[in-house]
Formats: C-alpha cells, sequence, structure tokens
C-alpha cells in the first residue's frame, strides 16, 4: 500500500475549506441566499461569489498544496486520454443524467401524490413569462431543456465544474487511494459535503423551514456527494482523467431542476425529487454501492 501524504492532505483540506468559508462569510454578510445583494442591476451577489470564488477553492488548494510542498506537477489529470478512456466519458455524460432521473422516478414512485404528468405548475409559470409557451407541448419543453443541459449547457457549466472537480477528483482523491477505494470514497463523500455546509446554512438546496435544519441537509448533502463522488471518482480511475468528472458534474447541474417540471404540492426537499434530496440521490447512492462491491473494477493503487 503507498504512502498516505498526510502532510499534503492537510494542507489541500485547509485551504479548500478555509477559502471556501471565508468566501461564505463575505456571501452572508452580503445578505446570504435570501437576501443577496444585487450588483448593477442584475448581478446577484450570492451567485457571483458561488461561482467565481466559492467553487474553485478545490482547484486553487490543489495548485497552491503543489506548489509549497514542491511536489511537482506530475499526474495532474488534465490529458483527455480519450482514446483509451472515451467510454467513462460517455458514461459519465449519459449515466450521470440516467441516475438523475431514476432518483427523481423512485420518488414519484414511492409518493405518487406529488406527481402531476401534465406538469401543470410549471406550464404556469412558463405561459405567465412568455405566453407563446402555451401552444407548445409540455413534453417538448423538458425534452428541450434537457437537449440544452446535455450540450451547450454542458460546455457553460464545465467551466465552473472543473473548479470542483481538479481539486476533489485529480487530486484529494489520489491522496486518499492509499486506505483502499471504500474508505476513501466515504472519506470523499462526507468531505465534499462538510466543505458545502455554509451554503446549505444559507438556504442552498434545501431552504431554511425544514425539520432539523440546517443539520439534516447537511447530512442529506454529505449522502449525494457520497453517490457522485463514487461514481465520478470511479470514471475518473478507470479514465485516467478528469474530464469524465468535469463533464458528469456539467451534466448534473444543468438537470438538476428537471424533475420539478412533474410536482404538485410541496413534497419534503430533504427527500426529493431534486437530486440533493434523500430519495433524489438514490440513483447515484446505488451504483455507488455496486462500485464499491467491486473494488477489483478500479483501476487504482492500493487495493
Amino acid at each position: 500500500m503507498d504512502r498516505l501524504e498526510t502532510k499534503r492532505i492537510g494542507i489541500f483540506l485547509a485551504v479548500a475549506f478555509g477559502w471556501a468559508y471565508l468566501v461564505a462569510v463575505a456571501m452572508y454578510a452580503l445578505g446570504g441566499l435570501a437576501n443577496a445583494t444585487v450588483w448593477f442591476g442584475f448581478l446577484n451577489s450570492y451567485t457571483v461569489l458561488a461561482a467565481v470564488l466559492y467553487m474553485p477553492a478545490p482547484t486553487l488548494a490543489h495548485l497552491f498544496t503543489r506548489w509549497v510542498t514542491g511536489e511537482g506537477w506530475q499526474d495532474l489529470q488534465l490529458t483527455a486520454n480519450f482514446r483509451q478512456g472515451w467510454k467513462y466519458w460517455l458514461i459519465a455524460w449519459a449515466g450521470s443524467a440516467v441516475l438523475l432521473l431514476v432518483g427523481g422516478a423512485l420518488f414519484f414512485a414511492l409518493y405518487p401524490q406529488y406527481f402531476d404528468p401534465e406538469m401543470t405548475a410549471i406550464m404556469e409559470v412558463l405561459i405567465s413569462q412568455a405566453p407563446e409557451t402555451a401552444e407548445v407541448p409540455p413534453l417538448v419543453i423538458v425534452l428541450a431543456q434537457g437537449f440544452s443541459a446535455l450540450t451547450l449547457g454542458l460546455l457553460i457549466n464545465s467551466i465552473f465544474t472543473f473548479g470542483e472537480e481538479f481539486g476533489w477528483r485529480a487530486y484529494l482523491q489520489q491522496k486518499l487511494m492509499p486506505l483502499g477505494v471504500r474508505p476513501a470514497m466515504v472519506l470523499m463523500g462526507i468531505i465534499w459535503g462538510l466543505w458545502h455546509a455554509p451554503l446549505i446554512a444559507m438556504g442552498h438546496n434545501y431552504g431554511l423551514e425544514y425539520p432539523g435544519a440546517p443539520w439534516s441537509g447537511i447530512a442529506m448533502m454529505c449522502w449525494m456527494t457520497f453517490g457522485l463522488s463514487t461514481f465520478w471518482g470511479w470514471a475518473v480511475a478507470r479514465g485516467g482523467s478528469v474530464w469524465p468528472a468535469v463533464i458528469g458534474h456539467a451534466v448534473v447541474n444543468g438537470l438538476a431542476g428537471i424533475t420539478v417540471f412533474w410536482v404538485q404540492g410541496e413534497p419534503s426537499t430533504l427527500l426529493g425529487p431534486l437530486v440533493p434530496g434523500f430519495i433524489g440521490a438514490m440513483g447515484f447512492g446505488l451504483a455507488a454501492v455496486v462500485l464499491l462491491l467491486r473494488p477489483q473494477w478500479w483501476k487504482v493503487k492500493g487495493e
């Protein structure tokens, strides 16, 4: 088993959490999520700081750790390695969409009272904003949303998801692998989930009024990040490149709200149908369990 590089792991975590949490303090001072400051009449301080300063914290931690410890710049996992790893790009792209929809479908199967096949609520909103959409079948709107998220939206979202994945999957995952695949992936999920804690406390994903807030929301975030980390971590390990994770993360960010189209009533944000909910994340959770039951499927050292 390779040696666990505790010093580098410690520095990485201190920077990734320290920088992100400092940015969160600024976000909170500017009104948080609920009362965010508006700049220039249209820029939301919460969204801007989250995208520009919070999300890149793992990448900053990655680069800083390599520099300050003299680690060098080998094995950055930036090479596409597409000829050998293209199938893992495809799995991360299509699989992330499928697993997200599996979680939503499972939620509606367990709680059919929240399922509206006519998509009445969302159509009313769309028609109020653009009356011409009244003539468009709801399914066409859903398909257009999905197509956009998987194509042009993918390119745009990848710019931002790279900031996280180049830190989590391209660096921290490799440093934790001497523990073995299973402990490493559990730790990855917990660490990544706790990194989101200030955002959850400000109402991100779950709002502010739910049982056990914000701790139950943070716990649900850790469940979701465990599933995502394991699925994308496997694709990165097998593909030898960080790009499958960047793509998969971009797909989830782009499609995250699509199951809302079928919602009626007010389901618990802790459960679903969105992917941060316990049931909403079940597709990724089940995939993670299967992958961890088959450690031989991981092409990594120390296993």
